[in-house]
């Protein structure tokens, strides 16, 4: 699902709201999540799961075509973890998976 797919289908479950409005709600929350992940922030939605960053280190890296060593900054990446309730619904069809995911 893409962006605009995620707004027609608000959109149409909540018919009292313009689909322009629903895009400016949508777009906000994910600016939120995106000036939160860039302060360092961890982002947690209950029951869905939580936005993180992890920091790569710079390295010593290789150019595979021509095998000189090269080196790679280090950069900052975001992070997705599911939820519990996200997993378990997810795998409630599959028992072994959803066990697991309670683990």
């Amino acid at each position: 699902m893409i962006k605009s797919e995620l707004v027609a289908r608000i959109a149409a479950a909540n018919p009292h709201l313009y689909q322009r409005d629903v895009e400016n709600i949508v777009n906000a929350i994910l600016d939120e999540i995106v000036g939160a992940l860039s302060r360092g922030d961890r982002v947690e939605l209950r029951g869905f799961g939580a936005f993180s960053v992890k920091t790569r280190p710079a390295r010593v890296g290789r150019n595979p075509r021509t095998g000189e060593h090269v080196s790679v900054e280090g950069k900052a990446a975001p992070f997705f973890k599911t939820g519990k309730e996200m997993r378990l619904r997810l795998n409630k069809d599959n028992p072994a998976a959803a066990e697991e995911a309670s683990a």
